[in-house]
């Protein structure tokens, strides 16, 4: 029987991949890709979740090499990539690959903005890197789910750690022995357990993934080897990890098949299957007014996914309400709000929220994951019916970049002020023209006394 080459395949393509060779268009939503992951680290920053694993990480950090970005702290490169990994996604509020619900950016950017200040790359450099570690991880992505999502992997953990190795491998120059190790060595790390989602853990999966893809490269630049089949090995990742296997979706049109370029982004800071509904309830909210208090009952037929993954009938905590279709079609309805501030503690505390939530029901339907279909029962007997054929964010409905900008500014602006955060957003834009991407982390350091509102969990 003959074996399939594919992590050998894999490196030589990342190392042979010129920069002329990315598409237009590629690369041009690799710019929005990055913008929306930096807005998101900041917004994220000064989550109690981040807090807390700095404070119980940091008393064990090498030197200080890179800066937390929307911190004042420094440490080395790879907790930087841990601690960037952890804020970008603990608002669930994300890039996401809608083929394999992966989001893409926080393992690989977060390992690169890292190491950003201690290597010598520049921001072009940084952004064909990222697009490179993009594209790898999910065409791995691609190749087992769904079942390996099914099994219960995070798949942004599992296949984020591939990509934030290649795009490390990339940056650092390794050759392809080098980025076939890095690979192995990634596979050999891959983890991240659905179980944990609702909690801290989530947003630590792409920490460790960033953290463990740059340990990877790093380790690999250093002779340090590996299995050169770590994914189609019969005990690589792919047999180990999965029950399927599709390795064309890993190397089937390299270079002219993008996947990178069907990147999406929230418009809601949760768990994206949970969008149509707040999208559908922010327009049903516009259209009643203050008859929304005369609501009885909320009546949502959803994709069967939707149940699966956010079906919490009664979240305690802020990362819970991420994770509970009724707290969002809730807080959609009374507040008209989907942003970070509508998934505190506080507001998942809140009596009115709660009893709307109570109020609302969900069943699963044959419906596309994009789509929900809501009925609204108002207390004098009326019955009003809404579609949302496809929800905003969505590859049919997808955010410009004025929405992108006004994503970035909302949460930006709670960590370190509207001021600093317009001078972010704006350097974002022009990562392919700097010489040294570390000055975006150095513009997101809160000033002394400056405005931080502290997000809880």
């Amino acid at each position: 029987m003959t074996e399939v080459s594919v992590t050998r395949d894999l490196a030589e393509w990342i190392v042979a991949l010129r920069a002329q060779d990315i598409p237009d268009a590629v690369r041009a939503e690799g710019l929005r890709t990055f913008v929306n992951w930096f807005g998101c680290a900041i917004g994220g920053a000064n989550h109690v979740t981040a807090d807390r694993a700095i404070a119980a990480l940091a008393p064990f950090a090498g030197q200080t090499q890179a800066g937390v970005i929307g911190r004042g702290e420094r440490t080395d490169v790879l907790h930087a990539a841990l601690f960037n990994g952890i804020t970008s996604h603990v608002l669930d509020y994300d890039d996401t690959h809608l083929k394999t619900i992966i989001h893409p950016a926080g393992p690989v950017a977060s390992a690169l903005m890292a190491v950003a200040g201690y290597r010598a790359v520049t921001g072009a450099d940084l952004l064909d890197a990222l697009i490179v570690g993009v594209e790898v991880e999910c065409r791995i992505g691609n190749a087992v789910y769904p079942h390996h999502y099914d099994r219960g992997w995070h798949i942004t953990g599992t296949a984020g750690v591939f990509g934030a190795a290649a795009a490390m491998s990339r940056l650092l120059g390794l050759d392809a022995e080098r980025t076939t190790w890095a690979l192995g060595i990634a596979a050999t790390q891959s983890s991240g357990l659905r179980e944990m989602f609702g909690t801290m853990c989530k947003s630590l999966h792409p920490g460790r993934a960033a953290q463990n893809g740059a340990a990877a490269a790093f380790l690999a630049e250093a002779g340090f080897d590996s299995s050169l089949r770590g994914i189609e090995a019969p005990r690589g990742f792919a047999n180990v990890l999965s029950d399927k296997q599709d390795y064309s979706e890993i190397l089937g049109g390299l270079g002219s098949r993008w996947e990178a370029a069907l990147n999406s982004y929230k418009p809601f800071a949760c768990g994206i299957v949970i969008h149509p509904t707040i999208d559908g309830c922010c327009q049903l909210r516009e259209r009643l007014g203050a008859e929304v208090a005369e609501i009885a009952s909320v009546e949502l037929t959803t994709h069967p996914l939707v149940l699966e993954l956010t079906g919490k009938r009664t979240p305690r905590t802020g990362l819970e309400t991420k994770f509970s279709v009724y707290h969002a079609a809730a807080v959609a309805l009374l507040h008209g709000d989907g942003s970070p501030t509508a998934f505190t503690d506080e507001i998942a505390q809140d009596p009115r929220v709660i009893a709307l939530r109570d109020r609302v029901t969900a069943t699963a339907g044959e419906i596309a994951e994009d789509e929900v279909r809501i009925t609204l029962v108002m207390k004098d007997g009326r019955r009003i019916d809404h579609h949302v054929e496809h929800a905003i964010g969505s590859v049919e409905r997808p955010l410009t970049n004025e929405e992108l900008n006004d994503k970035f500014l909302r949460q930006s602006a709670l960590v370190i002020g509207e001021e600093q955060s317009r001078k972010a957003l704006d350097l974002a834009w022009k990562l392919p023209d700097l010489a040294s991407p570390a000055e975006l982390v150095d513009v997101t350091v809160p000033h002394a006394g400056g405005f931080v509102a502290k997000l809880a969990r």
